[in-house]
């Protein structure tokens, strides 16, 4: 059976590596865990192995466990029947039942509450399922792939997620390798981008100067494929020259690079002092009280994180070190959820 690589653009030594484990995993039925970082491209990985699977004719079902509410993630995964909860005014279908024959895709499996963990592993042990309100067990033949930006050996230990589900999740493990660890997959990849941007705003294809390229491969990408893709977006819509020069670069990548514009020209940016900690005369300075000063700095660094992570939930509640559900209701306690 032919690879397929459902659009995975690269061709640097660590995704061939990918493509290589990837080949050799997807004529099996084995349950596979893939990981890495936000934005580096799961999705894309796990429609590659479903595509290139005898199961390629069947359906390919995703879900994001870290997108829907626990208490209605049950009923998207086992569906459920007629009255068996408030507003189920109809029988419907679940995931599982949608996937039949073909492959499941659990994003986020990390996000999962440790009871629903338990009815995964019964899935994956006995291939069967009850719909919520159900009292009968339906069979299901379906091929488990799961997903997590979170170090789930990590989470095991701190009894987050169960030590059992995570085995048998485990069978084969893929990971898919930051941008910034991707060498010159980078300007192919922008290269990409630019091209498919142009053409949909029907304006003539620009380039990348060697001191931006140069650039590009320096910087960290912290949102990997994700930012560089609503990155060239911008440029087709900000630039107006055909060659992307330095200049056009924002502020964050100069930073990264330890690097600022003093009239345009690059100079190594200012080094830190180091971190101090607030005193009381700070406190008085604003005229706050200790709750309203804390609450202020949190906001500042909520702020931040969305804006390094361009918005993207998931990744501003690593970067902060909490859940992402955390981050959420922190967010509608600062009225912040529109942010």
């Amino acid at each position: 059976m032919d690879l397929v690589t459902s659009g995975i653009i690269g061709d640097s030594p660590v995704l061939r590596e990918v493509f290589k484990m990837l080949a050799k995993v997807a004529p099996t039925d084995s349950t596979v865990l893939v990981t890495g970082e936000s934005g580096t491209g799961k999705e894309l990985l796990v429609r590659a192995l479903h595509h290139s699977s005898k199961r390629a004719g069947k359906p390919f079902v995703p879900i994001n466990c870290g997108a829907i509410p626990r208490e209605l993630l049950e009923s998207e995964l086992f569906g459920h029947e007629k009255g068996a909860f408030t507003h189920a005014i109809r029988t419907r279908p679940g995931r599982f039942e949608l996937a039949d024959g073909g492959t499941i895709f659990l994003d986020e499996i990390g996000e999962m509450d440790l009871s629903l963990q338990v009815k995964i592993l019964r899935v994956l042990q006995e291939k069967e399922f009850e719909r919520v309100g159900a009292t009968r067990t339906q069979k299901v033949n379906v091929r488990i792939v799961a997903a997590t930006n979170r170090d789930l050996e990590a989470e095991v230990a701190a009894m987050r997620f169960r030590e059992d589900l995570f085995y048998r999740l485990n069978v084969i493990p893929m990971h898919l390798p930051p941008l910034r660890d991707r060498g010159q997959d980078i300007i192919i990849l922008a290269d990409h981008f630019m091209a498919k941007f142009c053409e949909r705003k029907e304006r003539k294809k620009f380039c990348l100067s060697p001191d931006a390229a140069a650039m590009f491969l320096r910087y960290s990408w912290p949102g990997n494929v994700r930012e560089l893709e609503n990155f060239m977006e911008r440029l087709t819509i900000l630039c107006d020259a055909d060659v992307i020069s330095p200049d056009d670069l924002p502020q964050k990548i100069w930073n990264d690079l330890g690097r600022e514009r003093v009239g345009g020209e690059p100079q190594p940016a200012p080094v830190s002092a180091g971190f101090v900690w607030p005193a009381l005369s700070d406190i008085h300075a604003k005229g706050m009280g200790l709750k309203e000063f804390i609450d202020e700095i949190e906001e500042r660094l909520l702020r931040e994180a969305l804006d390094k992570s361009g918005g993207v939930k998931n990744q501003a509640a690593e970067l902060l070190g909490i859940k992402r559900t955390t981050l959420i209701e922190k967010l509608k306690k600062k009225n912040m959820a529109s942010v």
